[in-house]
């Protein structure tokens, strides 16, 4: 017996595990061992002793009425109280537990064999439910690991820790490619359990929380939370805008996220496969910060439409509707995205011409750079 319970504490320590947890993987393959041994129907209930290294197995039967409906299922862990009185006296009462000593060592090598496999089985399923903890904690923030391999669907297989992360096609950035033994971040989406890959993270790079976290670990005003980053919406690979804002009268939002001559900002670009980042200025006012989020191109005005459905009517002039719209229409989209709103055009007489001012010149992102400006 002792060995069997030093077994138990070894395997805690070797798969990083609470000893209580093993233990009641250990009562678990007793008592499943047990029923192997029995039947299915048969009630069985351990004591382990770590302290006195020593373990217990109790079969316990309950006595019932006669006429109960339960004893005529013929189950193991029922006996009817006529037949108990015959066996242990008249003394018994229903609702009484007779209990006995259930002694595994009595059934040879098949028990021994059955309760190792038990005892894998629980201690792997705990050593699961606690890396599913420890790793639920985690999603929503960066991960890195190494790529191990890329599959026929383009599925990248990352080894992170104790798990694998999958980096499905749909959630990698168009243009990447990756190879076995490459380092690569990305954002934890969820732990999941399937029958072909067991317990797997899986992985994003097209998140607009990628882009966050990111920002967070390259912006110290961010990580210490100085600088708030409101809202984001990305198009992954093509173009991002971020919203900011800050309470702090000294800190200029925009110029600490985009640091000295674009360094952070085009740090986290880079990461991004050459995605180009708007910085704009968040404004409580839908107005305002709808006119915001359209920069580079200047709205003449904003008038919404309807508060709840989230619908806004965009004045603005001919000369400015190619920026308000952008390539592929990127720009009214992302806009749409970051605001909330649904954004519609309307074009009216005139042309707005209005110089960009200097401080604008802040990074090598031209998008970047046109979108500081704040009407």
């Amino acid at each position: 017996m002792e060995k069997i319970v030093d077994i138990i504490d070894a395997m805690a320590h070797e798969k990083n595990i609470p000893i209580e947890s093993a233990v009641e993987a250990f009562e678990e393959a007793l008592i499943n061992t047990a029923k192997r041994c029995t039947s299915k129907t048969s009630y069985f209930e351990t004591i382990v002793d770590m302290d006195r290294k020593d373990y217990k197995i109790e079969q316990v039967v309950t006595v019932l009425d006669d006429s109960d409906e339960r004893l005529k299922k013929r189950l193991d862990r029922y006996i009817s109280l006529s037949e108990a009185r015959d066996i242990y006296g008249d003394d018994i009462e229903v609702g009484d537990e007779l209990r006995s000593d259930f002694i595994l060592e009595e059934y040879g090598r098949t028990a021994s064999a059955n309760l190792y496999q038990e005892l894998q089985y629980h201690i792997q399923r705990r050593v699961e439910k606690v890396l599913f903890e420890k790793y639920k904690k985690k999603i929503g923030t960066i991960l890195i690991g190494t790529v191990t391999r890329v599959d026929s669907k383009e599925n990248t297989y990352i080894e992170i820790g104790e798990l694998k992360g999958i980096l499905s096609q749909r959630n990698r950035i168009k243009g990447e490619r990756f190879r076995m033994g490459d380092t690569l971040k990305a954002l934890l989406r969820y732990v999941s359990i399937d029958k072909e890959h067991g317990m797997f993270l899986e992985l994003t790079r097209t998140s607009p929380k990628f882009l966050e976290r990111l920002m967070e670990k390259e912006v110290p005003e961010i990580a210490d939370n100085r600088v708030e980053i409101v809202a984001s919406a990305r198009i992954p690979g093509q173009r991002a805008k971020i919203a900011l804002k800050t309470d702090y009268p000294n800190i200029d939002p925009i110029g600490a996220t985009v640091g000295v001559k674009g360094t952070r900002i085009n740090a986290v670009s880079r990461e991004l496969n050459g995605e180009n980042i708007d910085c704009i200025l968040h404004a409580i006012s839908p107005e305002v910060f709808v006119t915001r989020a359209l920069s580079p191109a200047i709205v003449h005005s904003v008038k919404i439409l309807d508060a709840k459905k989230k619908r806004a009517l965009v004045n603005i002039t001919a000369d400015q509707k190619a920026k308000a719209i952008g390539k592929d229409g990127i720009n009214i989209r992302l806009a749409s995205m970051l605001t909330g709103y649904s954004l519609e055009l309307n074009e009216i007489e005139g042309v707005t011409q209005r110089e960009r001012p200097k401080e604008q010149e802040k990074t090598k992102n031209t998008d970047a750079l046109a979108d500081l400006f704040i009407k």
